[in-house]
C-alpha cells in the first residue's frame, strides 16, 4: 500500500499551482520523514522540497537540504544549486557548478535555464563579455525561448552593454546595440538601461532624457502596486539626481535626492549609494559630521554588493572625509596597508588614488617644498606606488621644476620595466603615465624622446590580443600613429604603419585609421596602401567648389598684429637724442636709457651756479669750521697772505722752475721764527 504521504504528495504535484509552495514543502518534508519512501519516490519529494525553498527564497535551506541528498540528488538539482548559490553571493562556487553542467547533454529548457543563471553569475562577477555573449546566444535562440522571455533578454543586455563600455570596453558592444531602438523606450527598464549607456558614454543630455522616460513610464505602470512602483523608482532617481549633478543643476539635483525615502529602498546597494551620494549633493561643512554619516554607511556583502568601481568610489570619499576630519595617521595607514597587499600585482585605479590621499595624509596637506619634503622620504619604502610617484611629480612641477619631475618618472619607468612581468608592463604603458611623459618631454623640446616613448607604447598594446587590449590601448595606439605620421624618418613612418594596420584589423570601420595607413605607405608601399583608396574619400570631392583663382589673387593670409597691452602708467616725453640714440643699440643685451626727472623747485630762469660741478670745498663760498679748518683757509689765496715767488734759470739752457722766494731776516733769527716760550704748566 502507497504512503499517504507520498500519494498526498503526488496529488499536490499534478495540480500545482505558483499559490502551493507552503503546503508543497510541508508534505515533500513529511514524505522524506517517512520511513516506507525509498528509490524514486524519496528522490521525487527530496527534489520538491528543494524547489519549495527556492520559490519561498530560503536559499540556505536549500543548499543544506541538497547537502543531505547526496551525490545522487546534486545530479538531478544541479540547476536549483547553482541558483541558490547565486543568491547567497557565493559566486566562485556557483561558476563551478555551471562549468560541470553545462554541456550538449543539457538542451531545452534545462539547458536555457542554466544559461540564464550562468549570464547572472557572470553578470555579477563583472564579466560582462561573457554575460552579453549569452544573452546574444539566448536572443538568437528563438525555437527553445519561452513566452515573454524576449523583454527580459532585452532589458538583462542592454544592462550588460552599459557595463561594458562604463568598463571602457565599448569595442565589445556592436553597433546595432550602441543606440536605443525604438521598442527600447517602451518599458521603463529598457529605458532605464539606455539612460545608463549614455551615462557610461558621457551624454549626459540625452540621458536625462531616457531617465524621464523611464520614471513616466514606471509611475504609469498598471503591472506594479504602489510599493513595488517606489522600489523600482529609487534607481531612477538615484541616477536622476546624478546626471543633474554632473549637467551642473545641482538645485534640482538636490530637490530630486529629497524624494528619495530610505525606507523604500529594498536594495541594500542602493540604499548605501543613496546615502552617499545625499553627502555631496546637499553639502556638509562640518567634516566631522561628514565623518560620522560616512561611517554609519553599512558595509555590503553577498550577492547585492557593490561592484569594484562602486567600492572604490565610496571608499576614496570615505578617505578624503577623514584627511578634511584630519585623520592623517589613518588614512597613511590605509594606503600602506593597501600597497603591500598590492604591490606584486597591476595597480587598480582605487590604489592610485589611495597612494595619492596617502601622501596628502603625510605631508598634512601641505604643499610646496614643505610637502615635497615630507613625502619623498614614502617613496624609498613604495617605489611602485603610481599615486605617490605621480604626487611628487605634481609636485616639482608645482615648483616650476619639470627637470627634476620628469626624471622620477624616467626612474619609475626603468623600476617597471625591470621587473619584466605582464602587470607591470601594463602599468609601465598606461596611457595616462605614457601622456604624462609626452607632456614633460614636450616643454623641453625632446620630439624624438616623443617618439620614441608613442613608438614603443603602440608596440606594447599592438601586442596584446582583442579581449586583453583596453579602448584607452586602441587610443594610445591610434595618437601614437599621428605623432609619428609628423615625422619623415623611414622607421617612424613604418612605426605608424603597424600601428594603424592593427587599428585596422581590429576596427575595420574606422576611416581615420585607414587614412592612416594611407598615409604611412603611401611614399613606400603602395600594395599595401591601394586596397583602401577607395573607402576614402577623393579629394576631387573634398576640394569641390574650392575657387583657385580666387585664391591666388587673394595672396597669403596675414595674421592681425596682436597690439601689446598698454600700461595705464604715465610716461615721460623722450627727447630726440635719446630716441636716436635707441635706434643705434643693438643686440637683446642693451639697456633701455634711463630718463632724467627735474627737481619739482627747478626755475628755468634762474642762472645755475657756475661752481655747481665743483666739490664743496673747492667752491669759493665754502667756509670751514674749527681752528684747523680757519688755519688752513688762511693760507689759501683766497683772502689769505700771498706768497711771493722768483724764476730760476737752469744751468745749460735745461729750462726753467718757479720758487718761493726767501723770507726776510736771516741766520732765522726773525720775528717769523722766534719760538714761543712754554709756559707752566
Amino acid at each position: 500500500m502507497a504512503d499517504p504521504a507520498v500519494a498526498a504528495l503526488n496529488s499536490l504535484l499534478r495540480g500545482a499551482s505558483i499559490e502551493d509552495h507552503h503546503e508543497a514543502l510541508k508534505l515533500a518534508s513529511a514524505a522524506i520523514r517517512s520511513a516506507k519512501v525509498k528509490g524514486p519516490d524519496l528522490a521525487n519529494a527530496r527534489h520538491t522540497q528543494v524547489v519549495a525553498l527556492l520559490k519561498l527564497d530560503r536559499y540556505d535551506d536549500a543548499l543544506r537540504a541538497i547537502a543531505e541528498g547526496g551525490d545522487a540528488l546534486e545530479k538531478i538539482c544541479f540547476f536549483e544549486k547553482a541558483y541558490a548559490l547565486y543568491k547567497t553571493g557565493d559566486l566562485q562556487a556557483a561558476e563551478a557548478t555551471l562549468q560541470d553542467s553545462l554541456g550538449p547533454n543539457n538542451e531545452g529548457e534545462v539547458g536555457r535555464g542554466l544559461k540564464h543563471v550562468a549570464a547572472q553569475v557572470s553578470y555579477r562577477t563583472e564579466n560582462f563579455e561573457r554575460a552579453a555573449a549569452i544573452y546574444r546566444d539566448l536572443k538568437e535562440d528563438q525555437a527553445t525561448a519561452n513566452y515573454g522571455e524576449e523583454s527580459d533578454l532585452r532589458i538583462n543586455l542592454t544592462a550588460a552593454t552599459a557595463q561594458l563600455e562604463w568598463n571602457g570596453k565599448d569595442w565589445a558592444v556592436r553597433e546595432e546595440e550602441k543606440q536605443p531602438a525604438r521598442e527600447d523606450l517602451e518599458a521603463f527598464e529598457t529605458a532605464y538601461n539606455a539612460a545608463c549607456n549614455c551615462i557610461s558614454r558621457g551624454d549626459f543630455g540625452k540621458a536625462s532624457v531616457f531617465l524621464k522616460r523611464s520614471r513616466d513610464l514606471c509611475e504609469a505602470t498598471e503591472d506594479l502596486d504602489e510599493n513595488e512602483k517606489k522600489a523600482e523608482l529609487v534607481p531612477i532617481l538615484v541616477q536622476q539626481a546624478y546626471v543633474f549633478t554632473k549637467l551642473g543643476k545641482t538645485e534640482e539635483a538636490a530637490s530630486i535626492q529629497k524624494l528619495i525615502v530610505l525606507s523604500d529602498v529594498l536594495d541594500s546597494s542602493t540604499k548605501v549609494i543613496s546615502q552617499a551620494n545625499s553627502l555631496v549633493i546637499q553639502g556638509q561643512d562640518n567634516p566631522y559630521l561628514a565623518q560620522r554619516v560616512a561611517q554609519s554607511l553599512p558595509e555590503i556583502k553577498g550577492n547585492d554588493r557593490l561592484f569594484d568601481y562602486q567600492g572604490s568610489v565610496l571608499r576614496r570619499n570615505k578617505y578624503t572625509i577623514d584627511l578634511q576630519a584630519q585623520k592623517f595617521a589613518a588614512v597613511e595607514k590605509a594606503a600602506a596597508r593597501s600597497y603591500s597587499k598590492e604591490k606584486d600585482s597591476a595597480i587598480s585605479s582605487f590604489n592610485c588614488d589611495l597612494g595619492s590621499l596617502g601622501a596628502a595624509a603625510a605631508s598634512q596637506l601641505k604643499s610646496g617644498k614643505e610637502a615635497l619634503g615630507k613625502v619623498l622620504p614614502l617613496l624609498e619604502k613604495r617605489p611602485n606606488d603610481v599615486g605617490l610617484v605621480l604626487t611628487i611629480i605634481q609636485l616639482y612641477i608645482q615648483l616650476n621644476n619639470p627637470t627634476q619631475a620628469l626624471r622620477v618618472l624616467e626612474v619609475f619607468f626603468k623600476r617597471l620595466e625591470s621587473a619584466a612581468t605582464a602587470e607591470f608592463a601594463d602599468v609601465r604603458f598606461a596611457p595616462g603615465l605614457v601622456a604624462l611623459a609626452v607632456s614633460l618631454y614636450r616643454t623641453q623640446g625632446r620630439h624624438s624622446a616623443i617618439r620614441s616613448e608613442l613608438s614603443k607604447a603602440a608596440a606594447h598594446w599592438q601586442a596584446k590580443s582583442e579581449s586583453d587590449s583596453s579602448a584607452a590601448g586602441r587610443s594610445l595606439v591610434r595618437e601614437a600613429g599621428i605623432e609619428l605620421l609628423r615625422s619623415s624618418h623611414p622607421s617612424d613612418l613604418a612605426a605608424a604603419g603597424e600601428a594603424f594596420t592593427h587599428l585596422v584589423a581590429s576596427q575595420p570601420n574606422d576611416l581615420v585609421a585607414k587614412a592612416g595607413l594611407v598615409a604611412s605607405f603611401a611614399t613606400s608601399d603602395f600594395s599595401k596602401v591601394q586596397p583602401y583608396l577607395d573607402t576614402l574619400t577623393p579629394v576631387e570631392k573634398l576640394t569641390q567648389g574650392v575657387d583657385v583663382k580666387t585664391l591666388l589673387e587673394a595672396g597669403v593670409a596675414i595674421l592681425p598684429v596682436i597690439q601689446p597691452v598698454t600700461s595705464k602708467k604715465r610716461k615721460l616725453e623722450d627727447d630726440g637724442a635719446d630716441k636716436e640714440r635707441q635706434q643705434h643699440q643693438q643686440g637683446p643685451a642693451a639697456k633701455k636709457r634711463r630718463k632724467r626727472k627735474l627737481p619739482k623747485s627747478y626755475d628755468p630762469d634762474k642762472k645755475p651756479d657756475p661752481e655747481r660741478w665743483l666739490p664743496l670745498r673747492d667752491r669759493s663760498t665754502y667756509r670751514p669750521k674749527g681752528k684747523k679748518g680757519k688755519k688752513r683757509a688762511a693760507e689759501a689765496t683766497q683772502g689769505g697772505v700771498v706768497r711771493e715767488e722768483e724764476t730760476l734759470e737752469l744751468a745749460g739752457g735745461a729750462g726753467s722752475v718757479k720758487v718761493e722766494k726767501a723770507g726776510g731776516g736771516g741766520g732765522g733769527g726773525g720775528a717769523g721764527n722766534k719760538k714761543k716760550k712754554k709756559g707752566k704748566k
